[in-house]
């Protein structure tokens, strides 16, 4: 069986690690009308007036609607067609993130309610579908731009983009689509590598009816296949440890482990088997063998020291805003980050689309997964941070490029972390959750300062002035003086009385020269010419991987950002100058690699 893959309207499969056969795509042009004050409550109500271009949000132009304006309100309408179903098969209607509230209507009955800006959901529609191949479905987001308790990122609240907040984001923003599923089928599954038992753990949840059925499990490395078994199910949840044959040669395992310079993954094929054996449903998935953890002052992967060269990555588009132009960018700017020097990202404020992690998967590119920030420390703004964040673990525990979770970042929605011990124990609470969740990746409590409690101390410090980064982080002796003394940002690097950590520490902001190509941009630092940009950027960095303090840094970043212009492209992904330059400060003088596909041949254009 061929597991479909292929860019339906130039976008992959929206959920890459569970595949099937046949999924359809209902991206395209939707009916639309803006309900301003949110009055309307029912479709009946609706008074459609114009078009757009789903998955783009109506704030991007390229939703063909680029609107400027507060709303709290919008609808969507579009009809489809469905094939013939057989007896007992099931529909189930998918969205990939809409924010921030959303209702869903098939045929005029309501399917269900959403809340959460930047994780998927969907509903079964079986039973609200009508005689005849045409279905309609109405979607209602509801997302009030002035609410600062929902987990809003980067999305400003005043009417034009300022300071480090960008355009907002309401409405559809990723892919919607629908399968047709059997009457009993696997509903999700997550695997958890084991390296120091050479295993792979494997859960499968499976809806429907679950007796005396079987999972069959296929593992494919390249052509080899390493694993081939048969499981019974004998509950809605399968639980199993596969085993590899441990090769004993250090070239294979080390063939078979996964890293930003050998990204191996593993293919997997799942059956679910009637007692006869005849197949009831089958996904297509991929794994990872990888490990990663700390140890004392050093960011360990595959159980070696790793130093991490990231780069800052907010994830936004000229014309989509945080909706990529198609499955091609989303690749196109994993292969740019390696091409210039980086082995990860550090993906800011937004929760990024699976399509994405999909590639660093495939192309080999380590993530630091951010949880966007809410504004407002409240009740409400707790009770809904914590359960998207449960829910972002949830969809992208089995990514083996994701190597760090980060719910916090500069004490946004914990502003007074040092005076108030209800907003240390909320960081305190949320990292102990995130290691519950998932206890095979450390945790950044709060990037950036004001450290509670964390696995990696992540520092951000834009000093321009390269003799006085040098100073700050020169040495290990250092340490009793940085974190005591020092006010990178102006606030206190370490909340309570702790001494010197013992943590791996990473300069996880800094830089962000800008080098304008437009008026009214910024940056924390500037220069005037490409020329200058790359001398700074090679002396800067030059001095960073000098200082073995650091297990790592993240530099400012990928891509200017409307108004922030402190890229080392282009916001359409322009290089400011030559990436064989930028490619060359970024590792040092030791070729790690050699480098994948030139910028040259990706055919971007330049800036207009």
């Amino acid at each position: 069986m061929r597991f479909d893959d292929s860019a339906q309207g130039g976008r992959g499969y929206p959920r890459p690690q569970l595949r099937r056969a046949a999924w359809q795509s209902l991206n395209g042009t939707w009916d639309f009308a803006f309900d301003v004050a949110a009055k309307w409550s029912s479709p009946a109500e609706v008074s459609w007036s114009e078009h757009i271009a789903v998955p783009f949000a109506p704030e991007a132009p390229a939703s063909g609607i680029r609107l400027i304006g507060f709303f709290k309100a919008c609808w969507y309408r579009r009809s489809f067609a469905l094939p013939p179903l057989a007896t007992g098969q099931r529909v189930v209607l998918h969205f990939g993130a809409v924010d921030y509230e959303t209702a869903v209507w098939v045929n005029g009955i309501k399917a269900g309610h959403h809340e959460g800006g930047y994780t998927p959901f969907s509903f079964d529609i079986t039973s609200l579908l009508v005689e005849g191949p045409d279905q309609e479905v109405v979607v209602r987001a509801y997302d009030d731009p002035s609410d600062l308790t929902q987990a809003r990122g980067k999305q400003d609240w005043q009417l034009h983009p300022h300071s480090i907040w960008y355009a907002r984001t309401t409405g559809i923003w990723q892919t919607v689509w629908y399968e047709i599923l059997p009457s009993t089928f696997i509903d999700w599954l997550r695997w958890t590598p084991n390296l120091e038992r050479w295993e792979l753990g494997l859960e499968v949840g499976v809806r429907g009816e679950a007796n005396q059925l079987r999972l069959h499990a296929r593992l494919s490395f390249r052509d080899l296949i390493i694993a081939d078994d048969t499981y019974s199910v004998t509950s809605s949840e399968v639980h199993r440890r596969i085993a590899l044959s441990d090769p004993g040669i250090d070239d294979f395992r080390n063939e078979l482990l996964w890293s930003p310079e050998s990204p191996s993954l593993i293919d997997a094929t799942l059956e679910l088997q009637s007692a006869d054996g005849s197949v009831i449903d089958a996904v297509a998935s991929y794994t990872a063998l990888r490990s990663v953890s700390t140890q004392r002052d050093r960011f360990i992967l595959n159980g070696r020291p790793y130093y991490m060269r990231l780069v800052l990555d907010q994830g936004y588009w000229p014309d989509g805003g945080l909706t990529a132009p198609d499955d091609g960018a989303l690749r196109r700017d994993v292969e740019l980050a390696r091409d210039l020097g980086f082995n990860g990202v550090r993906k800011h404020q937004k929760v990024e689309d699976p399509r994405y992690l999909y590639w660093a998967d495939r192309l080999g590119l380590i993530v630091w997964s951010e949880m966007p920030s809410a504004y407002r420390f409240t009740r409400r703004s707790i009770e809904r941070v914590v359960r998207e964040w449960i829910d972002v673990i949830d969809r992208d525990y089995s990514h083996p490029c994701i190597v760090t979770w980060v719910p916090f970042n500069e004490s946004w929605g914990a502003p007074n972390l040092p005076d108030s011990a209800r907003e240390r124990h909320y960081v305190e609470a949320l990292f102990h959750l995130t290691h519950t969740l998932d206890p095979t990746r450390p945790v950044v409590g709060n990037d950036g300062w004001e450290s509670v409690a964390t696995d990696i101390i992540g520092i951000h410090d834009y000093d321009a002035d390269t003799d006085r980064i040098a100073q700050r982080y020169h040495a290990n002796e250092s340490l009793p003086r940085l974190f005591r003394r020092e006010r990178p940002g102006g606030r206190v690097l370490l909340v309570g009385e702790q001494d010197a950590p013992d943590q791996p520490i990473v300069l996880s902001e800094f830089g962000g020269i800008a080098c304008p190509s437009m008026p009214d941009t910024w940056g924390y630092s500037r220069c005037e010419t490409p020329a200058e940009l790359a001398r700074q950027y090679s002396r800067l960095l030059g001095v960073v991987r000098s200082l073995s303090l650091l297990s790592g840094f993240c530099y400012t970043q990928f891509s200017d950002t409307y108004q922030e212009a402190n890229g080392l492209l282009y916001a359409d992904r322009t290089p400011k100058f030559a990436p064989a330059l930028v490619r060359d400060a970024t590792r040092g003088p030791r070729r790690e690699r050699p480098p994948i596909e030139p910028l040259e041949a990706v055919g971007l254009t330049g800036p207009e």
